[in-house]
């Protein structure tokens, strides 16, 4: 029953994690905000949220002793989440003032939009479509039951880049630039957008989520 799945949301010190408890709360009763490794380890499902440069989401991870949890809990198979900046730092590495390591669960950077056109402004705020990538499908995935080109809410001035195009499941344009937008190894998943402020869209895809338990 999903309601009875314990969900545990990183608590790493980056952001504001009320909506995304809020979010979660929607579906099961068992959401907690924990820094505690055996509460991440023990968990049915995490959610990385995360706000801020690459280099402080990275050092709140370590900082904590959070980082050898989060890896134990990966090679479990079990579902994870990241949402914006827990999206980025699942990657290998972030150029964010400096270059810093990242959890290195899928292999890729993370780099600073480029120039775009028409003078798009940078960070790119507001609601945008994500679709497929290439032959990607979406049945049985956190975007299942989604419409392509449906819209979300993104907070960010960069992106995500993995190596291999098989990781990129969903992609996004903005100021003429494709970029990938939500990143997947079976059950680990990323996205560079906030689920929890983009509406009923946003509630679905936590649902899917969750429905991958």
């Amino acid at each position: 029953m999903l309601k009875q799945k314990h969900v545990t949301i990183i608590d790493y010190g980056v952001g504001n994690l009320h909506s995304i408890v809020k979010a979660v709360g929607n579906f099961t009763e068992k959401v907690f905000v924990s820094e505690d490794p055996q509460a991440i380890e023990s968990a049915d499902a995490i959610i990385l949220p995360g706000v801020g440069s690459f280099q402080s989401g990275m050092e709140g991870l370590n900082v904590r002793n959070l980082v050898p949890s989060v890896k134990k809990y990966v090679a479990s198979g079990k579902p994870m989440l990241g949402i914006c900046l827990g999206a980025q730092i699942m990657l290998g590495k972030g150029f964010e003032f400096g270059e810093f390591d990242g959890l290195n669960i899928i292999h890729g950077k993370v780099i600073k939009f480029p120039v775009l056109e028409n003078n798009e402004k940078i960070p790119h705020v507001g609601w945008n479509s994500i679709y497929p990538n290439a032959d990607k499908i979406w049945n049985d995935s956190i975007l299942k039951n989604l419409d392509p080109l449906s819209s979300v809410y993104f907070v960010h001035s960069y992106i995500l880049v993995p190596e291999n195009n098989k990781n990129i499941f969903a992609k996004t344009k903005y100021g003429g630039y494709e970029f990938c937008s939500v990143i997947r190894s079976g059950n680990i998943y990323g996205c560079q957008f906030h689920p929890e402020k983009s509406g009923k869209i946003g509630l679905e895809i936590i649902k899917n989520f969750l429905e991958l338990i």
